[in-house]
């Protein structure tokens, strides 16, 4: 299952975000996504764990709950969106 993580501190590490999840399970993957310019955190991320259930009880666990002084917000992560492509 892929988890959408947003309302992450930018000081927040991708090894510090995969402890907390792996208190529900096993964690296939972590990624923050970050600035293209800065490489700065933009504030959230992704989380694959290996099985739905444990993702579930993951997102109801961790939704709303205080980590490093923010409330996080997470949520089953929905399919990309096809975007135009950008012409400059």
């Amino acid at each position: 299952m892929k988890i959408y993580v947003a309302s992450i501190p930018f000081r927040t590490s991708e090894e510090d975000l995969r402890t907390v999840f792996e208190d529900y399970g096993d964690v296939s993957s972590v990624r923050i996504i970050k600035d293209r310019e800065t490489q700065r955190s933009r504030g959230f991320g992704f989380v694959e764990m290996e099985d739905d259930n444990q993702g579930r009880d993951a997102i109801n666990a961790l939704h709303g709950s205080s980590f490093q002084g923010r409330e996080l917000v997470v949520n089953e992560a929905r399919p990309r969106e096809e975007r135009p492509e950008r012409r400059y």
